[in-house]
């Protein structure tokens, strides 16, 4: 768990269903919604200390599409969330209808249908560490925290060097089945 240095920015959307909240973590890895009319459901899969933590599902159980925004963490970082609330039914409860995510590197979305209020943040020179709102059946409301402290230079290496390092070990491999002086061994 990370300490709390972010700010906490929303909610946007209605103010019933059950309350939840994320808690504070180091990055945001993916981001699994299923949607229709509107955001039925969404997860959360953080980053702790180069650890995946899944958070519970928020929302029910409709929807008739999915979709999963997969993060290159930490090379890249969320930094955007943008989307629209209303009313499903006429007088009823505003939910969210819509969501988009901003990377440093790409935009996924939108997902569900673009009507209502719109909203929309964009972060600069920090990044969203977390999630909070409301949900019953559907996702009612959301907010999230955002740090202005970025995964570190430390930590980018660290994986930049696993992933040489295993592209290396294949390498080895390779050469170990040819042999010493190159001739392949025909398996």
């Amino acid at each position: 768990m990370q300490q709390d240095t972010s700010i906490q920015l929303g909610p946007w959307g209605g103010n019933v269903g059950n309350q939840w909240d994320d808690g504070i973590h180091g990055g945001v890895r993916e981001i699994t919604l299923v949607y229709g009319s509107c955001i039925d459901s969404f997860r959360v899969t953080y980053d702790n200390d180069d650890k995946s933590f899944r958070a519970v599902k928020h929302g029910g159980m409709g929807g008739i599409k999915s979709a999963q925004v997969k993060l290159q963490f930490p090379e890249e970082i969320l930094i955007g969330v943008s989307g629209h609330f209303c009313p499903m039914v006429y007088g009823g409860f505003p939910v969210i209808q819509s969501l988009s995510f901003k990377s440093n590197r790409r935009t996924f979305g939108p997902f569900g249908m673009e009507k209502g209020t719109p909203f929309k943040f964009f972060t600069n020179g920090g990044h969203i560490v977390s999630f909070y709102g409301r949900s019953w059946w559907v996702l009612d409301s959301i907010g999230f925290r955002v740090s202005t402290h970025k995964p570190s230079l430390f930590r980018r290496i660290q994986v930049m060097i696993k992933k040489f390092n295993h592209r290396s070990g294949e390498d080895e491999e390779h050469h170990k089945a040819k042999g010493s002086k190159g001739y392949s061994w025909g398996f």
